[in-house]
């Protein structure tokens, strides 16, 4: 080909190019992938998908854009270190649409979460009548302040003063301050009336008699000590529970005295529900009832910010209302002066809609959005780009999504990838591996039985490829021939939380129950909203596992214990010594394994612990062994041959090796005891609760879309542990869209027919089989198309 008829040079680079990638688990894996493609990459839950996609591509794809801003502004960003890998070559901008969950901030709802309420509340502050004032006005996390002073100016060289007053109106519900409820504590639950405080009639944790907490109001001097609680004057009953932090002497010592009430509000209920110790959390259950606010009826609005009108409708009604009921509301106002706003409003509402959102509403706490949900609504700002040539990275966007759902989520992932963009897609459900260009498998299985490629290329090479996820590609569950009997029912009469429609259902106990219906169609407002969760019910949701990078498996099923007391047992020494968070720890490293460097603006260093070798303990506790081995190589053991060692011989501990039993039974046999948890995916660490709730004393069993994560392959494990928790006595109630589990089902519960006020009731009761016949409802056809009937 002569020069002049060649391509130019920059129409040659069409491929991402990855060569020595060794993040987590991946051994050397070199990958091309086509650029403006879509590219599933699919492999069993530990594989190394996310450490390819998320760990390498798009981490150092963000890492060289932060590269091109100045030192000064790179200092107030997250520093990011260079994935481990030789060569990343081809790279494009990546936008990460992750399944993180939305922060949980009282104040953070689905509208202000995107540009819809802002958006909102520009069109409120230029329409509303009577007219406010701007668009903080309308803002539920802006109080109204006031002020007026003097200032001192320089003018002339004279220092003048003058008189200066401003003001700022907001949206704020001065009652609640924003977050729509009101905590009322029940005071029988702080202290027993007919007691005296030298009877013990404080009830708090931590406030027995003779303690500090309990001496700060007996010895104050402000009440008397002996009298009952119900005889105190009105003057003895403020101060013991209202008054103002006071410093005072008491019992000889300067101590801050501080009514009960206040103090237990600053100690206990300032703090995260979930970083409570366990008696203290159950205290605060007790104790706190959370009321809907009645001065603004839970919208969090000042009653100006309510009383402001477009068209007979206030910004509180339109948050309230249904998404795709005021994306028509939106499209009926028509307003030249505020044209562009309407437009960019409209399109954001649709989008909402279009990618099967449009039953939520704005006001709708984003900490209440499930991991699907919380990707979906993350995905709505890019939908309507402009931008070309970006790379999309979406981490399993059918979680949480109807089979009807999946295929309107494959046409938005196609629309991204013809706009000319590179989609990569983490996935295992066969519906989206089908739609497409490209496929990267890892495997071949999990942890450090994982890590590499075991095919590339097309669909129809992978279904011939011989690899795990080759061969279930087609697996298809069959109707159970003959379903249990129940051996009881759960009765739930006139449910109303959230969509469901004074909802009456018999829940059959002693068997596999499977609830499904479209996303929002009221499934888990009916489980979680209905099922009260005492002490013979055991709920296991998707809420993430908090934990450090020093927790670990070990750490948080709590199989350390055991562990730590038999190796202080065959050693004659105390069980501290055998944690790396308290006396065995490593004295150079703080039991971390390695020592962080912080470079100011620059990623931060982790150099292993030349000390330890990143063992984590010190060398003298590596001295003791149990069974010939040290803890340390105790915690580098994966599950199953833990299980083994600990299973029979010297090792012989029975509490150990249950629980490894029964995270081998969930199929985490491949983790290590000692991997931390930040470096588990969303699937491992489900089933990492899972184990832990197996446990547990309760005779029913509430699982949360238990296959979010697991692979094709695993399933059928799943359906096994399923099986036998039925078969041991148990009553499992799931609720999820993945037909294996509803085709092996004793007894469905489908919700529908829509979703939002479309859903929130029964459409279908009765068994797998009776569903396919029936076809009656979006479930029965998709499952009738599944089990191939």
């Amino acid at each position: 080909m002569d020069a002049a008829n060649a391509s130019p040079a920059a129409d040659s680079h069409d491929l991402i190019r990855v060569h020595g990638a060794r993040e987590n688990n991946l051994k050397d894996v070199s990958v091309e992938i086509p650029k403006r493609r879509l590219t599933v990459f699919t492999g069993v839950s530990g594989s190394g998908k996310s450490s390819l996609v998320f760990d390498t591509i798009a981490a150092e794809s963000q890492r060289l854009i932060n590269e091109t801003y100045s030192a000064f502004v790179q200092g107030f960003m997250p520093s990011l270190a260079r994935p481990e890998v030789d060569v990343l070559d081809g790279l494009t901008t990546a936008i990460i649409v992750d399944q993180q969950r939305m922060g949980a901030d009282p104040r953070s709802t689905v509208g202000t979460a995107t540009d819809a309420g802002a958006m909102l509340r520009i069109l409120f502050s230029r329409l509303g009548i009577p007219h406010l004032g701007s668009p903080k006005a309308f803002s539920f996390n802006v109080a109204s302040i006031s002020g007026a002073g003097a200032v001192t100016v320089e003018r002339a060289g004279r220092q003048v003063k003058e008189r200066r007053s401003f003001s700022i109106t907001g949206g704020m519900c001065p009652r609640c301050e924003g977050r729509g409820t009101v905590t009322d504590l029940d005071l029988t639950q702080l202290y027993d009336e007919g007691k005296s405080l030298n009877e013990g009639a404080l009830t708090v944790p931590g406030y027995k008699a003779g303690g500090w907490n309990h001496r700060l109001y007996a010895e104050s001097g402000l009440m008397d000590p002996d009298k009952p609680i119900r005889s105190y004057t009105k003057r003895e009953l403020a101060d013991f529970l209202h008054r103002e932090p006071t410093r005072m002497k008491i019992a000889g010592i300067n101590m801050t005295y501080e009514g009960l009430i206040p103090r237990i509000q600053r100690s206990m209920l300032a703090k995260d529900r979930e970083g409570m110790q366990p008696h203290i959390r159950e205290f605060v259950d007790r104790a706190v009832t959370f009321t809907v606010c009645p001065d603004c009826d839970g919208t969090r609005l000042t009653e100006a910010a309510r009383s402001s009108k477009i068209a007979g409708i206030s910004i509180a009604d339109a948050c309230a209302m249904q998404i795709s009921d005021l994306a028509a509301w939106v499209r009926e106002l028509t307003e030249p002066s505020v044209a562009p706003l309407l437009d960019s409003l409209r399109g954001t509402l649709d989008s909402f809609v279009e990618i099967g959102l449009g039953y939520l509403s704005l006001d709708r706490p984003s900490g209440t959005l499930s991991g699907g949900e919380a990707q979906r609504v993350k995905m709505i700002r890019h939908l309507g780009s402009s931008l070309t040539d970006v790379t999309y990275v979406f981490d399993e966007p059918s979680v949480g999504l109807h089979p009807h759902d999946v295929r309107r989520m494959n046409g938005l992932l196609l629309r991204l990838r013809d706009k000319g963009n590179t989609v990569l897609v983490v996935e295992h459900k066969p519906e989206v591996i089908a739609i497409a260009d490209h496929v990267v498998d890892l495997g071949p299985g999990a942890g450090t039985a994982g890590g590499t490629v075991c095919y590339e290329g097309d669909l129809a090479g992978l279904r011939t490829a011989g690899t795990l996820t080759g061969r279930h590609l087609d697996d298809r569950a069959a109707l159970k021939k003959t379903v249990r009997e129940p051996t009881g029912a759960l009765e739930i009469r006139g449910a109303t939380t959230h969509n469901l429609r004074g909802v009456d259902v018999d829940i059959p106990l002693g068997v596999l129950t499977v609830i499904t219906g479209v996303a929002g169609s009221g499934k888990s407002s009916l489980v979680h909203g209905s099922i009260p969760a005492g002490e013979h019910v055991v709920s296991v949701d998707q809420a993430p596992i908090r934990g450090s990078r020093r927790s670990n498996p070990a750490t948080y099923t709590g199989l350390l214990d055991p562990i730590r007391k038999a190796f202080a047992k065959a050693n004659g020494v105390k069980p501290a010594l055998f944690s790396a968070n308290s006396e065995g720890a490593c004295p150079n490293c703080n039991g971390a394994g390695v020592v962080y460097t912080d470079l100011a603006m620059m990623a931060g260093v982790a150099t292993t612990c030349e000390e330890c070798e990143g063992r984590r303990f010190e060398a003298s506790v590596l001295r003791y062994r149990l069974g010939g081995r040290d803890i340390s190589e105790v915690l580098a053991m994966p599950v199953a041959e833990a299980a083994e060692f600990f299973g029979a011989g010297e090792a012989h501990t029975p509490a150990a090796h249950r629980i490894l039993g029964r995270l081998a039974d969930v199929g985490l046999g491949y983790l290590t005891l000692g991997q931390p948890l930040t470096t588990l995916s969303g699937g491992e660490r489900q089933r990492l609760k899972l184990a832990t709730h197996m446990a547990d004393k309760g005779g029913v069993y509430v699982l949360d879309e238990p296959t979010t994560g697991l692979h094709l392959a695993d399933v059928d494990q799943l359906l096994a542990l399923l099986d036998r928790l039925v078969d041991s006595g148990k009553s499992v109630i799931v609720v999820e869209h993945h037909q294996a589990v509803m085709a092996h089902a004793d007894w469905i519960i489908d919700l529908g027919p829509g979703a939002g006020h479309d859903g929130g009731r029964i459409v279908f009761e009765g068994t797998p089989a009776d569903l396919v016949a029936a076809r009656s409802t979006l479930t029965g056809e998709h499952l009738a198309e599944y089990v191939g009937a």
